[in-house]
């Protein structure tokens, strides 16, 4: 089986048809920070529908973030990140930020701002807070390590092109945890197996978006054909671009990065790290052949030397 060459754009392998299904389009999640409200109504609906037991009960300190990160317990994470925003970039007459990007007329991102103390004052100290929001969620990559490294075939790709974990199979080795270079992949404490995100791959042979997706007021979370969902995205971030929000980049849809371009992807409004993202991800399995090759090498060089040695010795 072949892929549609029409469908990969250069340099892009199309990980369904490497996996040997032919005709499905990938399909993938765009999530748009810019528009997310921080509800967390996706991580209630991801837990509702795939009966994930309830975690985020403790008090974080971490804003109104109640949860943390993803986990085996939490497969959609919405991130609450606190900026305050540079003087140089502040609107001066009110309490909205002025363009992410630096310069130009104030933009109204729809985000909460807050004036600090001395505000009331008249003080110089006035200035604003924007918050940064983020739904999480495996990146379901071309590229994936977790299937490079699983020994039992509990991870395995779906004609859908995402990544799935099999929990009757999974044999609970771990493997697979460190080998993510994002962090996704976590064990369940009381069982010891892995879990996370499967995309709702029970709901998609059923015809229903993923239940995240479904459940989000403000359409961050995009499910669809991942070819459409990119030119949406670019399409996005150049109104973005268009409206002074410099700063709007996309994470994650490049199929020419370190793990051949993710199935879910986004649009930040900052830097990466700043979400907790790594900046230059990498399939954590990519010198594996060269390892074993060397490792082969020098496996015959010790046999040659002990045969040679041996020979000697019996001569």
């Amino acid at each position: 089986m072949t892929a549609d060459p029409s469908r990969v754009r250069p340099g892009e392998a199309d990980p369904a048809a490497l996996s040997g299904y032919d005709g499905q389009p990938r399909m993938g999640f765009f999530t748009d920070t810019s528009v997310c409200i921080g509800c967390k109504a996706c991580e209630v609906a991801c837990k509702e529908w795939n009966m994930i037991p309830e975690d985020g009960l403790n008090f974080t300190g971490m804003s109104y973030d109640n949860s943390e990160g993803l986990s085996a317990d939490t497969w959609r994470h919405v991130a609450f990140i606190e900026q305050r925003l540079p003087l140089g970039e502040q609107e001066t007459s009110g309490a909205r930020p002025a363009s992410a990007g630096g310069g130009g007329a104030p933009v109204d991102l729809g985000m909460p701002s807050f004036d600090l103390p001395g505000a009331q004052t008249g003080e110089a100290e006035r200035g604003d807070f924007r918050w940064l929001m983020s739904s999480d969620v495996c990146k379901h990559c071309t590229h994936a390590a977790c299937l490079d490294v699983c020994p039992t075939g509990s991870l395995f790709r779906t004609e859908y092109g995402t990544v799935v974990v099999q929990e009757d199979i999974c044999n609970g080795c771990g493997y697979c945890v460190p080998a993510c270079p994002y962090g996704v992949i976590d064990k369940r404490e009381d069982d010891g197996r892995v879990w996370k995100c499967t995309l709702c791959y029970d709901r998609l042979g059923d015809g229903l978006e993923p239940a995240c997706a479904k459940a989000c007021p403000t359409d961050s979370i995009q499910f669809g054909d991942l070819d459409e969902l990119r030119e949406r995205a670019a399409g996005r971030v150049e109104r973005l671009h268009e409206e002074g929000i410099t700063s709007a980049r996309l994470y994650g849809d490049d199929p020419d990065d370190g793990v051949g371009g993710a199935g879910a992807f986004f649009l930040l409004l900052d830097e990466p790290e700043v979400y907790g993202l790594p900046p230059d991800p990498v399939v954590t399995t990519r010198d594996l052949p060269d390892i074993w090759k060397h490792a082969g090498v020098a496996a015959l060089t010790l046999l040659a030397g002990l045969t040679a040695t041996f020979v000697r010795r019996r001569g």
